[in-house]
């Protein structure tokens, strides 16, 4: 089903609307994915460890189109090997390169298997980062990050949406977070730049 989630839908948090929409009705195709929104999003946001929000359609709000859930995080460019801490750093003045910049975590993000036609998860990524370049944002944010599933639709899907590695190898990354080169990556460190947006370069 094609739709527009700006024209067809309604935003908010998943917590404001848990009462009125159909939360085991929604399935994105990943059990992991399932299994967050419908058991942890709402523990999560209790802890204020991560805040879930949901688009569900106008014509029957009890219907999930996609979900998303979103923390505070930074990306420490400090810890980078050289290579990447300069492509991190490239768009920054020197006199404000930091240790490490502020960003938002993309914890869990899913579309329901309904809506998955027709460029609804390009319209939910655009939306997250029109979000937090927005000039009502409380805080500052420079960097989008996510910990994407190591497989081939996931990596896709960020790299469509402009997501760069934040580690040029498996191996690089491996190392980073203490993996034996034998064993297998389950996600790959991903970044989103949000100053390539921002109307007040």
């Amino acid at each position: 089903m094609s739709i527009s989630l700006f024209d067809d839908c309604s935003f908010g948090s998943l917590s404001d609307n848990i009462d009125q929409i159909d939360l085991n009705g929604f399935d994105c195709n990943n059990n992991d994915l399932n299994e967050f929104f419908k058991q942890d999003a709402i523990k999560y946001s209790i802890d204020l460890l991560g805040k879930t929000y949901a688009f569900v359609l106008d014509e029957d709000k009890k219907n999930i189109v996609c979900m998303f859930t979103v923390s505070n995080d930074s990306l420490k460019a400090d810890d980078l090997p050289n290579s990447r801490k300069k492509k991190v750093n490239k768009e920054i003045p020197r006199n404000k390169q930091r240790k490490s910049y502020p960003a938002v975590l993309i914890g869990r993000l899913g579309v329901d298997s309904r809506f998955s036609c027709g460029g609804v998860g390009s319209q939910l990524m655009d939306f997250i980062k029109a979000w937090f370049i927005d000039p009502l944002n409380k805080t500052g944010c420079r960097f989008i990050v996510v910990d994407a599933y190591n497989n081939s639709r996931a990596i896709k899907y960020y790299k469509k949406n402009d997501f760069e590695f934040l580690f040029s190898s498996e191996n690089q990354e491996k190392e980073y977070i203490g993996k034996e080169y034998a064993e297998e990556l389950k996600t790959r460190m991903m970044y989103f730049d949000l100053l390539s947006l921002s109307v007040e370069r």
